[in-house]
């Protein structure tokens, strides 16, 4: 029997090198379809357009992040309560795959589905917190709901481990959201969410975020939160339109030195307000 040559050995490495890149470009496409899935189940469980609401100026953009294995969940949305107000909401699940998409959907038709038979938004999300306990599984949303009644613009807030969102009044004054919130969604049993309570005057606007927009490696969450403070203040001074303002806010996602979804709801009120 004869020695193997350099061309057998050549023959043999070529084969090893086609094998492996034949399961390499299988291995791709099949995360390829993966995303794929992900992206158009998280589309599909967004709103595809906001409900219009006397007096009151909706606005959202959402980046996706779809760049590589990278599929965020998350969410935001707007709809008329049983009450007469209005229902906003904007969270972000934990994770970047299907299984975060997937879960995005059953929190934010959750909110809506319990927003129907009343209560103040921390009683709201304490009983989605209940609902996600009791349907197990690992993972967790973090959450801002506001109830808007859209005759005295009064706005009622709970947070669940979510950023802060950012208040402009007309007369060109800007701030942070300071009220206390509570742990997001879905990890602690039994948690409470207070509720901050603020008024939306006539001109102003209220800017609602996830953290893709302003918190990354290049961009600290108090630097990013205080850049969007100074574009809503501008937006009211002036009398910035609702959509461009959401545009230039959600531009502020480049900054922030990472991959991950942004969505921003901007929300401007046109009537006057009832005296306090």
């Amino acid at each position: 029997m004869s020695p193997r040559g350099p061309a057998d050995d050549g023959d043999e490495l070529l084969a090893r090198l086609g094998s492996l890149t034949a399961r390499a470009y299988e291995l791709a496409e099949q995360q390829r379809s993966r995303v794929e899935l992900a992206v158009a189940l998280q589309r599909g469980m967004l709103p595809r357009r906001l409900p219009a609401f006397p007096g009151v100026r909706l606005a959202v953009r959402y980046a996706p992040a779809n760049h590589g294995l990278y599929v965020g969940g998350d969410w935001y949305d707007a709809f008329p309560m049983a009450d007469g107000r209005i229902g906003l909401s904007i969270g972000d699940v934990q994770g970047h795959n299907i299984e975060a998409a997937a879960f995005m959907g059953q929190v934010r038709v959750g909110l809506r589905a319990l927003g129907s038979v009343g209560g103040d938004p921390g009683e709201l999300l304490a009983r989605t917190n209940d609902l996600l306990q009791a349907l197990g599984g690992d993972l967790f949303a973090t959450c801002t709901f506001i109830r808007l009644d859209p005759a005295t613009g009064v706005m009622e807030s709970a947070r669940a481990g979510h950023v802060p969102h950012i208040w402009a009044t007309g007369d060109g004054r800007s701030g942070i959201d300071t009220g206390e919130g509570g742990p997001p969604l879905g990890i602690v049993e039994g948690a409470a969410f207070p509720v901050t309570r603020h008024r939306l005057r006539e001109g102003g606007v209220f800017v609602l975020l996830t953290d893709g927009v302003v918190e990354g490696p290049s961009l600290s969450l108090d630097e990013g939160l205080a850049r969007v403070a100074e574009l809503a203040r501008t937006a009211a001074l002036t009398g910035l339109a609702v959509d461009a303002l959401a545009s230039r806010v959600v531009a502020m996602a480049e900054a922030v030195g990472h991959e991950d979804d942004a969505a921003v709801l901007v929300v401007g009120h046109d009537a006057p307000a009832a005296a306090a």
